[in-house]
């Protein structure tokens, strides 16, 4: 009896309940692989590539090979080295009987078409192995990942469900299936492409209501714009499609214990940065050793830190106020969530020795309703955080300007007002020609926790990645407008035009930590209406306002700091 030694594959294979005889088929390149027992899984995968060798449709040595679709599944019999089972001679070979796992093309030649099907066993599972298409010769390391990313990706969608739900939810009363596609991040899903017979808001809620019934909280169902769509849909707006994933893949996971660890890592070392921050505001009153050792790039011997601890007390005020404003940015996403039962993860604070703080990474822990709402809980954060960082430094402009607190004032840099045109303006206004043009401005500590309270908002508010300003734009004007808009904003990092000193390693951030956008939503299609449309356009105008700098000839008509050309 011949057995099945060695196989390869040319696509992602689908699923099919067919037990025939082996035969070779050359016009076929698809193959489908079923599992009839699901507690040997693993077992029968690690027989499949045991001896696996792949090799290219250009191999000329197969004569003792049948060719599937592009790959050769290499046949041997027991004493018998020369059986050509190439198809040629029109043998066909049994399958061991010991082997649960059954070989069948999916498209079938005329006389192949009348073979008898069997029906699988009801607890068979509908998840295929996926193997990436391969043309050319790979090693067993190779052959090995293949087999890892299948047994560890993400579990697909029953056939048998989607069959159930695609003649059960689905008809001439609510969406008529034209079309069937992959779904997800590696095609784990189904999206169903079709014509919509009604209204779009009403026909998705009867659907989501009829496949809770049937299947319970199995599955998640999104209501996306159809993918390359060019017409509108007749009765306005894209055209839909509905989506379906498992609850568990589409759904994220819960916070682990090391991500709280790192979490509060994190906020320890935002501590210090905040603190780092207030003794650095003092730098006219530090020891000149310790000022020459961080502003001279030739001093070589560290001087005595211990020098600093006399200025850590006065440091506080101003870490205190770099630390609230984060945590109101935080409350106001958390406030936010609450009502609509949307759960959000910890956050997890980025330190920063110039801001005191970048904010923080809030990921969405439950899959958002619609797009209405990952706008309101995005906007939420800045404008909380927004709103104490403003009072915070209009109090201290306010303070500034009085004589009698001089005991509390800082000595900065009047370059430092050169570094946002509308909170430079602001300043110029309040303290006047005089106070601000000079080399260093007298100010209270507020005004520098809500500057930079400020900076920090207007930065999380860049439409750009899974920033809160890129879930904004995401949620107002869709995928498509962040794709634009983020380019821009890069851009825009790249040249120094937006924050100054601070783009690049502001990009750099959000290039490691935050480029990849939101996911959609479970209605990632009806609009949020124009009043939010309106306040997202201003939010992202008063985004460039505060981080686009003043340059020097409108900082020296306008009297705000000290320029001097040679």
């Amino acid at each position: 009896m011949a057995t099945l030694t060695s196989c390869s594959f040319t696509s992602t294979p689908n699923l099919g309940f067919r037990t025939v005889r082996l035969k070779p088929n050359r016009n076929d390149f698809t193959d489908r692989f079923k599992l009839y027992d699901r507690r040997n899984y693993e077992k029968h995968i690690n027989i499949l590539f045991s001896n696996c060798r792949i090799v290219g449709l250009n191999d000329n040595n197969n004569n003792n090979r049948g060719l599937f679709g592009g790959f050769e599944c290499c046949v041997t019999g027991s004493g018998d080295n020369n059986n050509n089972s190439g198809g040629s001679g029109g043998e066909e070979k049994e399958v061991s009987q010991e082997s649960n796992l059954v070989t069948i093309s999916t498209e079938e030649s005329a006389a192949d078409s009348e073979k008898d099907v069997v029906p699988p066993p009801a607890s068979v599972s509908s998840r295929p192995p996926t193997i990436s298409p391969i043309g050319s010769t790979y090693t067993n390391f190779q052959v090995d990942s293949f087999k890892l990313m299948e047994l560890l990706g993400p579990e697909k969608v029953d056939l048998a469900d989607v069959k159930l739900i695609k003649d059960t939810l689905f008809g001439y009363s609510t969406f008529w299936v034209t079309k069937e596609e992959p779904f997800g991040d590696f095609g784990e899903g189904i999206l169903f492409l079709g014509n919509l017979r009604g209204n779009r808001e009403l026909v998705f809620a009867k659907l989501q209501s009829q496949l809770t019934e049937i299947m319970g909280d199995k599955y998640n169902l999104f209501m996306v714009e159809e993918p390359n769509s060019e017409d509108p849909d007749p009765r306005g707006g894209p055209r839909v499609s509905f989506g379906m994933l498992r609850k568990e893949v589409s759904e994220p996971g819960p916070t682990t214990l090391w991500q709280y660890v790192i979490a509060l890592l994190l906020f320890v070392l935002t501590i210090g940065s905040s603190v780092e921050l207030g003794i650095a505001s003092q730098i006219n009153r530090l020891p000149p050793e310790i000022v020459k050792y961080f502003t001279d790039p030739d001093a070589i011997d560290p001087p005595d830190m211990q020098l600093l601890y006399p200025f850590v007390e006065s440091a506080l005020p101003l870490a205190y106020g770099v630390l609230g404003v984060q945590l109101f940015h935080e409350v106001g996403h958390f406030l936010a969530a609450f009502p609509k039962k949307v759960k959000l993860s910890i956050p997890f604070f980025i330190p920063n020795i110039t801001l005191g703080s970048f904010g923080a990474i809030t990921q969405f822990k439950s899959i958002l309703p619609d797009r209405k709402t990952k706008v309101d809980i995005s906007l939420a954060g800045p404008f909380a955080g927004a709103a104490l960082s403003l009072s915070m430094f209009a109090v201290g402009l306010l303070l500034s300007s009085k004589p009698d607190a001089a005991a509390d004032m800082v000595q900065v840099p009047s370059m430092l007002f050169q570094g946002s045109l509308l909170l430079g303006l602001i300043s110029r206004a309040t303290l006047g020609y005089t106070a601000m043009h000079g080399a260093t401005v007298s100010i209270h500590p507020l005004v520098i926790a809500g500057w930079c309270g400020l900076t920090t908002t207007a930065f999380n508010m860049l439409p750009v990645g899974c920033l809160d300003g890129g879930r904004v734009v995401q949620g107002t004007f869709g995928k498509d407008a962040l794709v634009g808009f983020g380019l821009t904003t890069y851009s825009l990092l790249g040249l120094g035009v937006l924050g100054g000193p601070l783009s690049l390693p502001w990009g750099l951030y959000v290039l490691i930590c935050q480029r990849a956008p939101e996911k959609p939503c479970l209605n990632d299609v009806t609009e949020v209406g124009t009043w939010r449309r309106t306040v997202v356009t201003v939010a992202i105008f008063l985004v460039v306002l505060i981080l686009l700098p003043v340059w020097d000839e409108l900082a020296e008509e306008l009297g705000i700091g000290l320029v001097t050309t040679l």
